[in-house]
């Protein structure tokens, strides 16, 4: 422990640890209360690595390694995120380990879809992602050679083969819940559907993309600033799979229909990039309607699966997604995306 945090802590000698609180769920991640022999530093620490049960996932999609790379490599990131102290890599284990502050000390309030966002929290989350939107406007591997690592998004198959295993799996135990014009598409169309807008996803100005900030990625500080958690996804891609996924999730039903057109601008002007770089009005609307592709199969697929997330939690996900992609005439904006 005191290896760790001996680059900003230099004065620390940690004494006694004890475990505060273990969870074995889609990652390893455990709780460390701490006392010093002499100086001071954190009060705990928190230790993040793979899952055994889903470690072979990862690794399929391409996402085994990319937080710790992500935190090894000094990216700076414009919003706030979990602060890492220490980084280890086991290549042949396929294994890490992330030792992190302890969120709690700073008065955080993680998130699920049970405590859905303010419209206000929701508009803090999206100026915190044009920050990092902008800082990386137009990011290659040429642009930002410590990051030459991340991958573009596509539809690769790592991803489609669990896709289509379990979206079939969600879409019956969501029975009656969803719409019914996402209710009679099959699994394969769902997927189809998402493989078609993550194609999307390579066009226009690129940026680096959280790619997973779903609700329950997000924690609140002090004062409603948002702040993003788990960071295994990154991607470089178009800036509207975060924005959508973030948004649509993030809200109630009524807080989405109610003000997303406002959000979306929000977001819009946030961005501080070249003005002939940035998405006009209708462009941004029309990219944003198109992005609830991705979440309904992601979560109608997590629904499918079990051991990842709650089925509650699961299906109030997959419901949000659902009435977007129907409300926001999905497929329509599919063809102009």
């Amino acid at each position: 422990m005191t290896k760790a945090i001996k680059p900003h802590f230099p004065d620390a000698v940690v004494g006694e640890v004890r475990v505060a609180e273990r969870n074995d769920g889609t990652n390893r991640c455990a709780r460390f209360k701490l006392s010093y022999a002499r100086g001071d530093g954190p009060k705990a620490l928190f230790f993040k690595a793979h899952s055994s049960k889903h470690r072979i996932v990862h690794l399929r999609n391409g996402n085994l390694f990319i937080e710790p790379n992500l935190f090894r490599s000094g990216a700076e990131l414009p919003l706030d995120h979990p602060r890492v102290y220490r980084v280890l890599v086991e290549l042949l284990r396929l294994d890490f380990l992330l030792v992190m502050e302890d969120l709690a000390e700073r008065g955080a309030d993680p998130r699920d879809a049970s405590r859905p966002l303010s419209v206000a929290q929701a508009a803090n989350g999206l100026r915190s992602l044009a920050r990092m939107h902008s800082a990386y406007w137009g990011f290659s591997r040429w642009t930002h050679p410590h990051l030459g690592w991340v991958r573009t998004w596509a539809p690769s198959q790592g991803w489609q083969v669990g896709l289509r295993r379990f979206v079939p799996k969600g879409l019956e135990r969501a029975g009656g819940m969803l719409p019914d014009e996402v209710a009679r598409l099959s699994g394969d169309a769902v997927v189809d559907l998402w493989a078609r807008y993550v194609r999307t996803l390579a066009e226009g100005p690129m940026t680096l993309l959280h790619a997973d900030a779903h609700i329950g990625n997000i924690y609140v500080l002090p004062g409603d600033q948002v702040g993003f958690l788990d960071w295994q996804v990154v991607r470089r891609g178009n800036w509207s799979q975060d924005v959508g996924y973030f948004l649509v999730g993030a809200l109630t039903e009524a807080d989405r229909r109610a003000h997303e057109r406002d959000l979306v601008e929000e977001y819009r002007q946030a961005l501080d990039v070249p003005q002939g770089e940035r998405p006009s009005r209708e462009a941004a609307w029309m990219r944003y309607r198109a992005s609830a592709a991705y979440g309904l199969a992601i979560w109608l697929s997590t629904l499918g699966t079990d051991g990842y997330q709650s089925r509650e939690i699961s299906a109030t996900l997959a419901q949000r997604y659902a009435a977007a992609f129907v409300e926001l005439d999905c497929l329509g904006a599919l063809t102009g995306a």
